[in-house]
């Protein structure tokens, strides 16, 4: 059979201890026995890791970071892809998916596809507005608030019972046992991701996790619950086991149906001992533990990019389970001379 030829340009390779998806989408990607790919880095640092996988990223361009606009993006990316005819791209960080959705119409009309949720439903999911999703979706959630300032903080905390959840506008989260540990983590949050920070009833339980993929059109194509076995100080999980969940399966086809929810999608979940899912945040892409759900029997990354191509995909009904996830770090040997080219080209 002859494989289709495409060229994917893929962020989120800082493969490290808070690891982004790229590697793990690229290594999906490449498994399929669909396409035959190049795959184009996208890269915010000279040093994320996956530049330097050449048996995995065949190329790698810098791009500018998120706060200098869509606009100065869209320049860069039109540069790219006059010398790499760029098929699909498939961002992977919170941060930069604003930018992507606002220029998915231009980034369309110069043949460059994504597969992106609307503005609308990334923002309605944001962590600020995770108690009205709650009430919207019939969905359990903590109790929280968005705070812009210490004096925000402490009128929330008056509130709560200790311990509390910080976490930062995307990224990170810590539990606090005191107003002034809240207060610590607030500074440091809002000095790294911006405010506002939020503040969240802290849950009792296990951790799980559901990674999901809509259509856009309220079908579940793809689904694969998780529990964490073991989690790093960043709240991440560096090892996982695939379970069998019918209520965490019947969550995320929910969600999905309701809000007709475009693209990849992690659901963080709580499960306490009395049985009771909370949901406490969801992940508007794909979850760093993606290629759990390809070792699964489910190809996410692949049906993402065949619907980015509208190519028909049939909706996975089953995964393993009992499939275990343990990520390691191990060191390339990468010489100077490439870190230079990129330094001072912007490409590798």
């Amino acid at each position: 059979m002859t494989k289709l030829k495409v060229t994917v340009a893929v962020t989120g390779l800082n493969n490290i201890d808070s690891p982004g998806p790229g590697i793990p989408v690229i290594r999906g990607i490449k498994e399929s026995n669909d396409f035959d790919v190049r795959i184009i880095g996208l890269a915010y640092e000279h040093l994320e890791p996956g530049i330097y996988m050449h048996e995995l990223v065949d190329k790698t361009y810098m791009i500018p970071y998120p706060a200098e606009g869509k606009d100065a993006l869209f320049n860069r990316l039109m540069e790219i892809h006059a010398k790499e005819k760029i098929d699909v791209i498939i961002p992977n960080f919170d941060a930069e998916l604003f930018s992507f959705i606002k220029l998915e119409k231009k980034l369309e009309e110069i043949g460059i596809k994504t597969y992106l949720p609307t503005l609308e439903q990334f923002e309605e999911r944001n962590k600020s507005n995770l108690p009205e999703y709650g009430k919207k979706y019939g969905v359990n959630v903590p109790k929280g608030a968005e705070v812009f300032s210490v004096s925000d903080l402490n009128n929330a905390l008056k509130s709560m019972e200790y311990p509390v959840m910080i976490k930062g506008k995307y990224y990170d989260a810590y539990p606090a046992h005191s107003e002034y540990q809240a207060g610590l983590y607030f500074s440091k949050m809002s000095a790294k991701w911006g405010l506002p920070v939020i503040v969240q009833e802290f849950i009792k339980g296990t951790e799980v996790n559901v990674i999901a993929l809509g259509d856009g059109k309220g079908n579940l194509m793809a689904a694969v619950p998780m529990r964490k076995q073991y989690i790093t100080d960043k709240g991440k999980a560096w090892g996982g086991i695939t379970i069998e969940d019918s209520t965490m399966l019947d969550l995320a086809k929910k969600i999905i149906s309701k809000t007709k929810w475009k693209g990849g999608m992690e659901l963080e979940l709580i499960r306490t001992t009395g049985n009771k899912l909370y949901l406490l945040e969801i992940n508007p892409r794909i979850p760093a533990w993606v290629y759990l759900a390809v070792g699964s029997g489910q190809n996410i990354p692949e049906s993402l990019l065949k619907l980015a191509l509208g190519i028909e995909v049939e909706p996975f009904t089953r995964y393993d389970v009992g499939k275990m996830f343990v990520r390691y770090s191990y060191d390339m040997i990468v010489d100077l001379e490439l870190f230079s080219k990129l330094a001072t080209s912007g490409e590798l």
